[in-house]
């Protein structure tokens, strides 16, 4: 009973904050992380112990598999190189200058334990940067360059980890050996993901049941994660693929009733998963302090400054010549993908915040090493993890709505969206008239039937063709979702003002009521055209 208090009491302080935070104004990682902090510190609040081994084999498969479900594919595509140079080379890169910092700055810290630390705090967390980024508007590529860095970059960060923690606790390993556990590690992940993902498009293109299907999307990320790690693959990146795939073939393997169900399962699990770990960092403070009773505030404060710096500045070096060196010196790279404006990447050096992959990973780090010896200063590896979690997210991420008013990134190109959704809508249009013509040479439909069909599929086309034309006026379009909504929201008080007076049965009500937040789901946009909820943005991919 006391447990089911607790989880019952964490997921209430989600709830909350999530609600508060834009009265607050701050970004809702950030508030949930102070939020944790603050309670971390109030008498008789629970403290919750969450294995790192759930948060690796459960959370962040869960949480992996939500971004990649709903991440955009041909975006990702298109932006294959840097995504790369990031999720590998950049969180290399940041391993062996935060290793050999450490080494230096840290007393008697063995430059294999340095290089621990290094890839703790590596990688960039698909659950920070993504949510930051999409909640200040920072610009389409951008998010997809960090989406997509987030959710590779596991394979480099996690290896580097094994390899570093091998050569501390004494076991024999090699440059050959490291090499060799990187690319069974990215390929096996790849190749297991491939396999998995191909075998549930194939189950779930034969399930007609919405609740079945649901439950088998609930299931993908385990059944990805469990044979990857098995064979010594990364189950992380077979995650990854598997939820690339599965998303991006959904509209193809499963009916519209099953897209919504499973959309809002998933929204609920992200929903409720991001806030959790958010606090739970937070929650981790005291245990992490507790373990330092041998180093002088004076130390921690140097310690912490320089490996933050480290992190922070470490981005910048990579991210401007990957940026700018590949367009320069390689004419096809120039030709398909010129150098692009600086402030794209100004933003992506500074958007690398990080969580619950380098909180999960330094937790996981043994106490002892094959001697029986402890792990060097593992306590302080551990507080400088979470040093560099907080200040990422609480600095840099406070911080980023100001870069990027300061910076003025290129707008997005909303007259090309506006066109696209045109063409889309215009084609859609088409497609259904064509075919209600090729049904009526074989059927005879009640002509009332056939007359609202043609209304509606011209109206559509309509809209269309209307749609941007007007610069200095409402777009049609706009107007048609705007009036449509009031339309909407008069048809619902109506319909309950029904079954308020017991004129309808709840299978009724129900049905009619689904039919009408459909409807409405479809139309509610912003002025960029990325899906929102009644007045909050949700952080889904921008498509």
């Amino acid at each position: 009973m006391e447990v089911a208090f607790e989880v019952i009491g964490l997921i209430l302080v989600v709830a909350v904050v999530r609600a508060a935070a834009r009265r607050v104004g701050l970004p809702e990682p950030v508030l949930l992380l102070l939020v944790g902090v603050g309670l971390a510190y109030v008498p008789g609040f629970p403290t919750y112990r969450l294995p790192p081994e759930v948060m690796l084999q459960v959370v962040l498969p869960l949480l992996l598999y939500a971004a990649a479900f709903t991440a955009w594919l041909p975006a990702l595509r298109a932006n294959a190189r840097p995504i790369a140079l990031m999720a590998v080379g950049y969180t290399l890169f940041t391993t062996v200058v935060v290793g050999y910092l450490a080494h230096l700055v840290i007393p008697g810290l063995p430059l294999a334990a340095g290089m621990v630390l290094g890839a703790l705090v590596a990688p960039p967390d698909a659950v920070a940067a993504v949510a930051v980024a999409r909640e200040v508007g920072m610009p389409r590529r951008v998010v997809t360059i960090l989406e997509g860095e987030s959710l590779f970059n596991d394979a480099a960060a996690l290896t580097a980890l094994k390899v570093a923690v091998a050569a501390v606790v004494g076991e024999s390993f090699g440059v050959v050996d490291a090499v060799g556990r990187f690319v069974l590690a990215s390929a096996g992940g790849l190749v297991v993901g491939c396999c998995v993902a191909w075998l549930l498009a194939k189950v779930r293109a034969r399930i007609e049941n919405p609740m079945s299907d649901a439950t088998l999307s609930l299931l993908a990320p385990f059944l990805a994660y469990l044979p990857a790690n098995a064979i010594g693959a990364s189950g992380l990146v077979s995650v990854v693929v598997t939820g690339l795939y599965l998303g991006h073939q959904a509209p193809r393997l499963t009916g519209a009733q099953s897209r919504v169900v499973a959309q809002s399962l998933w929204q609920v699990i992200e929903y409720v998963l991001v806030g959790v770990v958010f606090v739970l960092i937070g929650l981790r403070l005291p245990e992490i302090v507790a373990g330092l009773n041998s180093y002088s505030a004076g130390f921690l404060a140097f310690a912490s400054v320089a490996v933050v710096a480290a992190v922070v500045i470490s981005r910048f070096v990579w991210v401007f010549p990957a940026a700018y060196l590949p367009p320069l010196l390689l004419r096809r790279v120039r030709e398909r993908d010129p150098a692009p404006p600086w402030q794209l990447p100004a933003l992506v050096s500074w958007a690398g915040m990080r969580g619950v992959v380098s909180l999960a990973a330094a937790l996981s780090l043994p106490t002892t090493t094959a001697t029986g010896a402890p792990f060097p200063q593992r306590e302080l590896l551990l507080f400088l993890t979470f040093v560099v979690i907080v200040a990422t997210l609480l600095g840099q991420g406070l911080a980023l709505p100001a870069v990027v008013r300061r910076i003025r990134p290129p707008p997005d190109d909303d007259t090309a969206h506006t066109v696209q959704e045109a063409i889309a809508q215009r084609a859609v249009a088409a497609a259904g008239l064509q075919r209600l013509d090729e049904i009526l040479e074989r059927e005879n439909p009640p002509p009332e039937v056939v007359e609202q069909l043609r209304e509606q599929a011209e109206r559509r086309l309509a809209l269309a063709g209307a749609g941007g034309t007007c610069p200095d006026t409402e777009p049609a379009a706009v107007a048609y979702r705007r009036l449509r909504r009031q339309m909407l929201d008069a048809a619902r008080a109506r319909l309950i003002e029904l079954r308020d007076r017991g004129e309808l049965d709840q299978d009724a009500f129900l049905h009619v009521l689904r039919e009408l937040d459909l409807e409405d789901a479809s139309l509610v946009h912003d002025d960029r055209g990325q899906r929102v909820t009644r007045g909050t943005r949700t952080a889904r991919s921008q498509r």
